[in-house]
């Protein structure tokens, strides 16, 4: 079956167009004018339920993600929410913008199911997409989504490029990770925030999946990401959650980094 093309646009706040490529299995634009606020990238797929590489600015790096809907959008930043992306990421007057559908061997290869560097609040139609019933005083900087974007830096908390899910001190704190399709998972990291001794850590935490079952995690007071193997499971979501905090003085435990490796689970192997 041959594939479905795709399609990217820019739009201005009003939804008027302000560039469009010819649709085709692999797009590109280039935007020769400065963002202004609400200005945002759309991506058309014919068909809903694609997987896309995809790269909503020329200063960060492309990642695959699975398209649910037929349209989505890429909110271009500015002001607060800014502060968790490269200073140079949507700046200037020349804008490259990508995309195109994945490969089989990429889809099918074993991999971070968890990253995604252009994941936002609210119901995006792409995934993976991370969500938290508590971010510290609702900043951008602290936000569950900065815990699947790709930067590692953990020694030093606030804007880019030590953004972190942070928890406002909730020991009810949980982070949901949402994968909008069966996958199937083997291991797990944590990357923990690590600007001691400003900050705490945790000890344990649980990763509970959607088919019922559970892990539990034992931590370390590390900077470097910490590996759990898992037994196999098929799951679309996870919650990491049960967070036990270090008995030392600091109040602020955090998550720099949360990966998920493994499938897809209804592809075959390359």
């Amino acid at each position: 079956m041959p594939q479905q093309p795709i399609k990217l646009k820019i739009l201005d706040k009003a939804g008027h167009t302000l560039l469009t490529a010819p649709a085709a299995e692999r797009v590109a634009l280039v935007y020769t004018n400065r963002y202004k606020r609400g200005d945002r990238v759309a991506l058309e797929i014919g068909t809903p339920g694609q997987y896309c590489v995809v790269q909503f600015e020329d200063t960060m790096p492309p990642a695959l993600v699975y398209v649910q809907k037929r349209e989505i959008n890429f909110s271009i930043p500015f002001g607060e929410q800014a502060t968790v992306y490269n200073p140079k990421s949507f700046a200037g007057a020349c804008h490259i913008v990508r995309a195109r559908l994945a490969t089989q061997s990429e889809i099918a290869a074993r991999r971070n199911l968890a990253l995604n560097p252009y994941d936002a609040h609210g119901d995006t139609g792409f995934y993976p997409h991370a969500s938290a019933n508590v971010e510290t005083r609702g900043e951008a900087v602290f936000a569950a989504r900065n815990a699947v974007d790709g930067v590692y830096l953990n020694t030093a908390h606030g804007e880019w490029p030590y953004q972190s899910w942070g928890i406002n001190r909730d020991p009810n704190a949980a982070l949901t990770l949402d994968f909008g399709r069966p996958v199937t998972v083997d291991e797990i990291r944590l990357t923990l925030r690590a600007d001691f001794p400003h900050d705490s850590w945790w000890t344990a935490a649980t990763v509970r999946f959607d088919d019922g079952s559970a892990e539990t995690l034992a931590l370390q007071k590390l900077a470097a990401p910490q590996a759990f193997a898992v037994a196999p499971r098929t799951i679309t979501r996870l919650t990491l959650c049960e967070l036990k905090k270090a008995g030392d003085e600091s109040p602020f435990p955090a998550l720099t980094q949360i990966e998920v490796f493994g499938r897809e689970a209804n592809a075959a192997k390359p």
